[in-house]
């Protein structure tokens, strides 16, 4: 007992407390002063575990948060846009007439196109064929326009959210607006009652109207009314005028290859038509037949076949160069009054003898002597004063080909380019008189020569325009700079691109012969530059003017220049390559021709018109050594003196006196300039002498 009682119990830190032992002395985890590491280790991990759960937790929640407040100011924005959408929808709705007095109008108007002498020139519009039933027409014409316009044509209520966020998407993604997601109802409903303008207020009204339709009438009706109304390029409105027009067939008749011709069109008709621009046409009915094949509308065989047979047109109904004013005239007129709504009378400045003249002196060269020169097309433009167009001959024969050669096709010009040459030297202070070396000269890995070899050593200015001498023309552009050159020739009125470098100075930057003879314009009337113009009024049936051409032409050169410019250019025709185009007026210009003979050209004037005339073939192919001074030089000469007949004679406008021979001073060459190879001096200088009594000096007592 006593060794039990003087025994030491040692306090126990491990293990559990020993059961009924309440004289037991024991610590437990919470009596010590410092816990121990492995507890506290734990602690902190299950503190750090609660924790994470706990962030995990909220993180989850906040997530949940913003996409919970994200979707709601969706919805509200949502609604607010939806409100103020019904808001500007009302808005615009209010300003329209009351539905129930919205009534189909009649089918396209006629345009009546009249000449200047009060002759009928042509008719376009509903005069090009009858409304047919969308049951009698070809099925391959309403299958074809709906795959390429339309494909959800018959299950939309008039607009079609689809196409149209698609044209959304592609319009932001290319930064332009290059898609309108219109439906065939929304595009009916904008030719039948809109304005052509790209404004909000008239896709509201727009798409108003598309209900309106769909509400009225059935989608067959709807589609019967669109393919009778729209238009299909080169002055046909309709299924039936066009499919005369260009396969002269019925549209009862219309094949596969014809049907997808047709809806390529609606895209763009002016650019695509095939009277215009045949392989863009052909390329654009590939796309409507692969778009029809993907709508199931045809077997591979028929695509097959389509493809490897395309559509093949015939010549017009519409015969006489008269039309290819017409078409012009047609192309502009949306530009000036907008959409035709109704009939109309269109007066042009075209003179219908003067272009039954032209037409039959281009006609008669090429069949007399087409063949013989290789030559197959030409074309001959004049025009007045005013800028107004009073000839336009576009090709050969338009029943065979539509294309307008005057305004569409860039050739090169040549030597007809030159005048600007000169006209920048005069303006940088040289004149007629001034002397150049015409010899064989490098400029670079370049060397211009003469037509024929041939060189004159020193020669004034006047007579190098003359006699087209190639190395003076190069010469002045590496004086001036050929930056000089072509902004005169864009200020005189040449509108296509042109490129600055020397051999500018032989016209190798392609031009049309529209725009090359309206450049020259202001020679002849004393430095004004017009705004060249077909239409001179147009007016309804009933007479309400709808359009008045009023003028207008700012000067861009100086008088002294345009004297200097027109005493230099009648040497071409007095002494020059023109000398087949004179007649008893006094008369300038300059020949051109290109490089082996694919262009020859002749661009002259009087004080009363200006007439360009172009020959060569449509394939570039070159001609039998035919100049500017042939071919071209005998149209104008033809024309022009039948133009003339019984007008008084004008002189041309300005003044020069060139200085006597003995006393001219010769300008400073620019450095490096090759000195003329040895030359006999005959004829250096005699066109100087010949210039003293020209028709101007008579006719200005010089």
């Amino acid at each position: 007992m006593a060794n039990r009682r003087d025994s030491r119990i040692e306090p126990s830190f491990e293990g559990p407390p020993r059961a009924k032992s309440s004289a037991g002395f024991s610590v437990s985890e919470e009596d010590r002063v410092v816990p121990s590491n492995r507890n506290t280790s734990a602690k902190r991990q299950s503190a750090r575990t609660k924790a994470s759960r706990r962030g995990r937790g909220k993180s989850r929640r906040g997530l949940f948060g913003v996409l919970g407040r994200l979707a709601y100011w969706c919805f509200v924005l949502a609604i607010w846009g939806g409100i103020a959408a019904a808001g500007i929808v009302v808005y615009y709705g209010a300003k329209m007439p009351a539905a129930t007095t919205w009534a189909i109008p009649d089918r396209a108007p006629n345009i009546r196109i009249v000449s200047v002498d009060g002759k009928l020139l042509a008719n376009r519009g509903m005069s090009g064929g009858e409304a047919v039933g969308l049951h009698e027409m070809s099925t391959y014409i309403p299958e074809a326009v709906i795959a390429i316009e339309d494909r959800r044509f018959y299950s939309h209520l008039g607009i079609d959210p689809i196409g149209l966020s698609r044209a959304m998407v592609a319009n932001v993604v290319g930064g332009r607006f290059s898609q309108g997601g219109s439906t065939l109802t929304q595009q009916l409903a904008k030719n039948l009652f809109l304005t052509p303008d790209r404004t909000l207020e008239r896709k509201v009204q727009e798409v108003l109207l598309a209900l309106w339709l769909e509400h009225k009438h059935t989608k067959d009706q709807i589609l019967e009314m669109y393919l009778n109304r729209v238009y299909f390029g080169s002055g046909a409105y309709g299924v039936e005028a066009a499919s005369r027009r260009y396969f002269g067939k019925s549209a009862r008749d219309v094949t596969l290859p014809e049907a997808a011709l047709l809806a390529g069109l609606l895209k763009a008709p002016s650019r695509l038509s095939p009277a215009r621009d045949p392989k863009a046409a052909e390329r654009r009915s590939q796309l409507v037949l692969t778009a029809m094949r993907d709508e199931g509308k045809i077997s591979a065989k028929e695509l097959t076949t389509a493809m490897s047979a395309p559509a093949s047109r015939v010549a017009s109904y519409w015969t006489g160069s008269e039309n290819y004013v017409a078409d012009a005239i047609v192309e502009e007129l949306p530009d000036l009054i907008g959409d035709v709504r109704g009939d109309i009378i269109v007066d042009a400045t075209v003179d219908l003898t003067l272009q039954k003249l032209a037409e039959q002196s281009i006609r008669r060269l090429i069949d007399g002597s087409g063949k013989k020169l290789n030559a197959s097309q030409g074309v001959l433009v004049s025009i007045d004063n005013s800028g107004a167009v009073r000839a336009m001959v576009g090709g050969y024969d338009y029943s065979t080909s539509q294309f307008d050669r005057a305004s569409e096709a860039r050739r090169q010009p040549g030597s007809a380019f030159k005048p600007f040459v000169y006209m920048a030297a005069l303006e940088a202070g040289r004149t007629p008189d001034s002397v150049r070396n015409d010899a064989p000269i490098k400029i670079g890995k370049w060397t211009p020569t003469n037509y024929g070899g041939k060189y004159f050593g020193k020669v004034t200015l006047a007579t190098a325009l003359a006699k087209s001498l190639n190395s003076v023309a190069a010469q002045l552009t590496m004086e001036v700079g050929p930056d000089a050159v072509v902004e005169a020739a864009h200020r005189m009125g040449v509108q296509s691109d042109l490129t600055a470098n020397t051999s500018i100075a032989l016209g190798t930057s392609e031009v049309t012969p529209l725009e090359l003879t309206s450049a020259y314009v202001p020679f002849a009337n004393g430095g004004y530059r017009p705004d060249v113009h077909f239409i001179r009024r147009v007016t309804t049936a009933g007479g309400k003017v709808l359009y008045d051409n009023n003028g207008g032409a700012p000067r861009v050169i100086k008088p002294e220049i345009v004297g200097m410019m027109n005493s230099m250019m009648m040497g071409t025709v007095e002494i020059g390559t023109a000398r087949k185009a004179a007649f008893a007026w006094p008369a300038a210009g300059k020949t051109g021709t290109s490089q082996n003979s694919r262009d020859a050209w002749f661009i002259g004037y009087t004080a009363n018109l200006t007439t360009g005339v172009w020959f060569g073939n449509d394939d570039g192919g070159p001609m039998k050594k035919v100049t500017g001074g042939a071919l071209p030089a005998q149209a104008w000469h033809e024309f022009m003196v039948a133009a003339h007949e019984g007008v008084p004679v004008r002189p041309l406008p300005g003044t020069w006196r060139s200085t006597p021979a003995d006393t001219i001073v010769q300008d400073e060459l620019p450095p490096n300039t090759a000195q003329p190879a040895p030359v006999p001096p005959a004829d250096v200088g005699g066109p100087v002498k010949k210039r003293q009594t020209s028709i101007l000096d008579i006719l200005t007592g010089g």
